[in-house]
């Protein structure tokens, strides 16, 4: 009996051994040393040193599939670029006190068609700084001749913000789901020069593959059903529109731009702000160009409109978001740390997914527990054996009291 429970327990210890070997197994060492970032203008450079020669691929979070920003290399020599632009595929942006910040998630997978355990997921952020830009306005006025005047101001901050429900919330929109009351807000900096007027605003799906006007040149909706007109204040630095969230079917992340052109007040510049529309088109502007008064003649003997001075002074607003269709919001994760990435990918709910390596620690566990469970019954049925034996030796009755045979008894 000592013998074969010294075997069962060697075998138990064994396939412990062998569970415990699997559960503490370390992943595969990482191909990847470090990850620098570089901030330019109109993109962000991540710059990766390798191991090895790089084959694999990198992409934003959630668009490695048939998507223009996955990047793939082959045989590529360490340092790895990669391109991520501002304005596209994914990247955010939020403001700062002294400038804007944009942020992205860039996967980094070292292997070109399998995602693997050595990929690695970077929360990556560039700041910049806003400066003070100044410009330089030329305008003549006729009643006192030809004489150029220039004036020089300051050139106004300007911003899109893109508020859920109410702009008073100062609740800014980051998640949301489709048909959530969203609120435009364009402004400019406090000043008493320039005023605005908001044109050529469009949606774009941050991939390149698709993108849809929504206010054209004149300030008027293109679909007032996606969005409306803008409401402007008094001072005309602010212009909000009201609107409902939408996406592109095969993305959630929606991106609106648009052009600000700004004005001078006291030359008359802004007096087609705010715009009357009537099918597209700005109505006010229309009859001021016909009933203008003041003009100039330039040296080509040209008639030329006041407010056509203006013109260059445009600047360019946007801001995106992410739209998305299920009840449940994403995590937005804000640690700038290196950790792995999960792709998400659409599941049955009717089926059970478990990756290899859960699947085999739960065999293991398995075939454990069947083991010992299988020892046990051995263990009990070898008992029960013994237990009958003994019973059947001990208990047997010869009966050994006296014996007389008749047949030999005689009496004398």
């Amino acid at each position: 009996m000592d013998s074969k429970a010294a075997t069962i327990l060697l075998l138990v210890s064994l396939v412990s051994a062998a569970v415990g070997q699997l559960i503490q197994k370390p992943t595969a060492e990482p191909t990847i040393k470090s990850v620098r970032i570089f901030c330019n203008s109109n993109d962000i450079v991540v710059s990766i040193d390798t191991v090895t020669d790089f084959n694999g691929m990198i992409y934003p979070k959630g668009l490695s599939k048939n998507s223009s920003c996955m990047t793939e290399f082959v045989e590529q020599t360490t340092p790895v670029l990669y391109k991520l632009p501002l304005k596209s595929c994914n990247t955010m942006s939020t403001e700062l006190e002294d400038g804007i910040e944009y942020f992205n998630t860039v996967v980094v997978q070292p292997h070109r068609k399998l995602v693997t355990n050595q990929g690695r997921g970077y929360h990556i952020r560039c700041k910049y700084q806003t400066q003070e830009k100044t410009v330089t306005n030329a305008f003549n006025v006729s009643s006192m001749g030809t004489t150029p005047l220039t004036a020089t101001a300051p050139m106004p901050g300007c911003y899109m913000r893109i508020f859920a429900g109410e702009p008073s919330d100062s609740l800014i929109a980051e998640n949301v789901r489709i048909g959530d009351p969203l609120t435009m807000v364009v402004s400019l900096d406090d000043q008493e020069i320039y005023g605005m007027k908001v044109t050529d605003c469009l949606v774009r799906d941050g991939l390149g593959w698709g993108e849809q006007m929504l206010i054209n040149s004149e300030g008027c909706p293109v679909d007032e059903e996606i969005l409306g007109e803008f409401q402007y204040s008094t001072s005309k630095t602010t212009a909000v529109v009201r609107f409902q969230a939408h996406k592109f079917p095969y993305t959630a992340s929606v991106y609106y731009q648009c052009n600000v052109k700004l004005c001078i007040k006291n030359a008359g510049g802004c007096d087609d702000v705010p715009p009357v529309c009537i099918q597209g088109e700005n109505v006010v502007r229309r009859r001021r160009r016909r009933d203008v008064d003041v003009s100039e003649v330039d040296g080509e003997g040209v008639l030329k409109d006041l407010d056509d001075t203006t013109t260059d002074l445009t600047i360019e607003v946007f801001s995106g978001l992410y739209v998305n269709e299920d009840e449940e919001l994403p995590d937005t994760e804000t640690n700038d740390v290196s950790l792995p990435v999960k792709e998400e990918v659409e599941r049955d709910p009717d089926t059970l997914c478990l990756s290899p390596r859960t699947l085999a620690i739960g065999i293991a566990i398995a075939g454990l527990i069947l083991m010992i469970a299988v020892i046990a019954a051995i263990i009990i049925l070898i008992s029960r054996r013994r237990r009958r034996k003994e019973s059947s030796t001990t208990g047997s009755s010869i009966y050994s009291g006296p014996y007389t045979n008749t047949a030999y008894s005689h009496s004398s």
